[in-house]
């Protein structure tokens, strides 16, 4: 790969060593001027080359409503999808609980008793004493991503 490449300038190219090749630049958010790369600036017009050092590149959405409101070029922070973890808990009743962790605690009975309760006419009145813990330890790493292989990404400068 050299100047003669097939690739348009500007185009990100995974490249398996440290040191780009004659005629390429390493995307790691570095300026540089439109009289030293004017192809290179009609493709980034900030005149910075993306920084793509322990990045991912994702598709451009595009109006397909899976990444909205996403400009061209644009970089967004981690972030993990909204879940919910369920703590599975017996209380003493031969009950079966399931505690939704939330804002709020959410009881749900699988028999018509529970946490000290009374059944008075199929109303359940639960007292506020709890007889039964559950907890979720923390667990992974310090971010979340897929299994990957770093590369050094380059783009042709010409």
């Amino acid at each position: 790969m050299g100047e003669g490449s097939a690739l348009p300038v500007g185009v990100p190219v995974p490249w398996p060593t440290a040191t780009p090749p004659a005629g390429w630049l390493q995307c790691n958010g570095a300026t540089f001027t439109k009289e030293q790369y004017p192809v290179l600036a009609r493709v980034y017009p900030t005149l910075r080359l993306p920084d793509l050092r322990g990045e991912f590149i994702r598709g451009w959405d595009d109006g397909r409503k899976i990444d909205t409101g996403r400009a061209l070029l644009s970089s967004q922070s981690g972030m993990i999808e909204k879940h919910r973890h369920i703590v599975v808990a017996n209380d003493g009743y031969d009950t079966k609980d399931e505690w939704e962790l939330a804002a709020i605690f959410k009881k749900t009975y699988t028999q018509g008793r529970g946490l000290d309760a009374t059944n008075t006419g199929g109303s359940l009145t639960p007292s506020p004493t709890l007889h039964s813990r559950g907890s979720i330890g923390n667990t992974g790493g310090r971010e979340t991503r897929p299994r990957n292989i770093a590369f050094n990404y380059i783009v042709r400068a010409a």
